[in-house]
């Protein structure tokens, strides 16, 4: 073979591995997920066998989040979409409805007991480790019926993940038992710890309610100080999602000290000490933990 075949030869062998990779790339499964702590939980089940975006990302507030023209196109393109649900994502529908989409739409709360906050629903049930374990079956039982040659794999890496949810929910359990009735209080930016406080015996006061969207009012503000400084609490936390300085507002006038920042509705940038949903929930813990103790 001379060498301009055997180069001809090259050349047409990168084509059709050209050809080969781009029908693989086509043929793997676009998903879209409407948050960052969601997302984190779709790629723990589902590795490398697809491809994952999220819409709203990390430090970034779902409640009032404008979706841009890259989100529609997402959207639009996706095989699947997964949603929380309960009311969390106010701009999904318009945002699904008016790109078109062909994609599947999966509610990841399916079968989580609702906690309810002065009437209304609260959405973030992923506050609980048991919920967590609910949103990672729900996402598996779907990508196992929408991708049956990866089923396998699909459900060994939900195994694992599960068991590392329970693990954490069982130590979760045993660390905060321990803690006395009046380190059991504490106050945050907005609702956003009702399945944490249901699941693990604590109290979470806040100034806003489930919506980061609403302000208090002046009244509103000043009976929760007063109820504050007559009942006390044991710390207050600020939020990566929300702006501190209602909370420092909080300190200032009732003396309570922040205890550090908790992540509620969103994980942290890369480099954070919150990248993922295990690695949020742990960081929680020990933020808690630390102010508590310390006071």
């Amino acid at each position: 073979m001379t060498l301009t075949r055997k180069f001809r030869h090259l050349i047409l062998a990168m084509i059709f591995a050209s050809i080969a990779n781009a029908s693989f790339a086509e043929d793997r499964l676009k998903i879209v997920a409407s948050f960052s702590i969601l997302g984190d939980m779709v790629e723990q089940v589902v590795g490398e066998q697809a491809d994952v975006t999220t819409i709203v990302g990390p430090d970034a507030d779902a409640h009032v989040y404008q979706p841009s023209v890259a989100d529609a196109r997402a959207v639009a393109d996706a095989d699947i979409i997964f949603v929380n649900g309960l009311g969390f994502e106010t701009w999904s529908d318009t945002l699904i409805s008016e790109s078109g989409t062909n994609a599947s739409i999966h509610v990841a709360t399916e079968g989580v007991m609702i906690v309810t906050i002065d009437g209304e629903t609260d959405p973030h049930a992923w506050n609980s480790l048991l919920n967590g374990v609910i949103y990672v079956n729900n996402i598996a039982a779907t990508l196992s019926e929408k991708m049956p040659a990866k089923a396998d794999m699909i459900e060994a890496n939900r195994a694992v993940y599960v068991d590392q949810l329970m693990a954490l929910d069982t130590a979760t359990k045993a660390t905060l038992a321990n803690l006395p009735a009046n380190k059991r209080t504490v106050v945050t930016a907005h609702d956003a710890f009702g399945y944490l406080a249901d699941a693990y015996g604590m109290t979470f006061l806040a100034p806003v309610g489930i919506d980061t969207e609403a302000e208090p009012s002046a009244q509103d503000l000043a009976i929760l100080i007063d109820q504050l400084k007559a009942d006390g609490a044991a710390a207050l936390f600020v939020e990566n999602i929300t702006s501190p300085a209602l909370v420092q507002q909080i300190a200032d006038e009732t003396g309570l000290t922040i205890g550090g920042r908790l992540f509620s509705d969103a994980l942290s940038q890369s480099g954070g000490p919150a990248t993922s949903y295990l690695a949020m929930f742990e960081h929680n813990l020990e933020t808690l933990l630390t102010a508590l103790k310390g006071n």
